[in-house]
């Protein structure tokens, strides 16, 4: 296999992302693209990464391919690649080769791993509220509850979507109408609660795309979606929190 980005960013900016949630993840080179579902440590997330064959200056795959790789190594690779390198992904002798061609060439080889965890698949959910808006506005939401709780609530309405956290004292809230920016389609009012810990890990996504797809139901799991059409897909889908605060 042969693979060239000429925009290095979209997987430098995916795997540092997954990173903070997965230490080691299998990725899936299909005819397709570059695949990862994974799981965190603690079953709370799982990611899923697409990086679409037509986003590819060069994507030369005979047969699928399964590889296994540390990703904090991965990341501390993919750093070292300037906005204007090409990158280069290639198997040879069980490791993976990173071509980074700029003003020089610079290599590097990561060894493959192996990896004794089965196979995820993404479950199939059903969401009663499914909201569009900008990724920066969904953040500060997260960024304010985060000053008073370890945990947010989501709440949809047909009009508004509100971000919104209580600790011992103090309060913060968010509420977004629904306008040119923010698409709301809520089928009755939902509402459910998450770990701001995890958010913050998530919300990075925005480096990827200016918009966020956010969709749930009551006590239900989080599905937050970020895209570059025909490029890049970053999603996750995070477990709710449903004690009682």
């Amino acid at each position: 296999m042969k693979l060239t980005l000429a925009e290095p960013g979209l997987l430098k900016d995916s795997i540092a992302i997954i990173s903070d949630l997965v230490t080691e993840a299998q990725f899936r080179i299909t005819q397709n693209g570059m695949e990862l579902i994974a799981m965190d440590p603690a079953n709370v997330a799982m990611v899923i990464f697409n990086l679409l064959s037509s986003s590819f200056v060069e994507y030369n795959v005979k047969q699928e391919q399964l590889i296994a790789l540390n990703l904090n190594d991965l990341k501390q690779v993919l750093r070292r690649a300037g906005t204007n390198d090409s990158l280069t992904l290639e198997l040879e002798e069980e490791k993976l080769k990173v071509t980074m061609k700029g003003n020089a060439t610079r290599t590097f080889h990561l060894p493959l791993i192996s990896t004794e965890e089965s196979e995820q698949k993404v479950p199939d959910l059903k969401f009663s509220a499914v909201i569009e808006l900008e990724g920066n506005t969904f953040n500060q939401g997260v960024e304010d509850a985060d000053i008073v709780a370890e945990s947010v609530s989501l709440k949809a309405e047909p009009k508004i979507f509100t971000i919104a956290a209580a600790g011992d004292l103090s309060k913060a809230s968010m509420e977004i109408p629904a306008d040119d920016h923010t698409k709301i389609n809520a089928t009755e009012e939902s509402r459910s609660k998450y770990s701001t810990e995890y958010l913050k890990k998530i919300m990075q996504g925005s480096k990827l795309s200016d918009t966020v797809k956010v969709q749930f139901s009551n006590d239900y799991p989080l599905k937050l979606e970020y895209l570059q059409k025909n490029k890049v897909q970053l999603a996750f889908i995070l477990a709710p929190r449903v004690e009682n605060d």
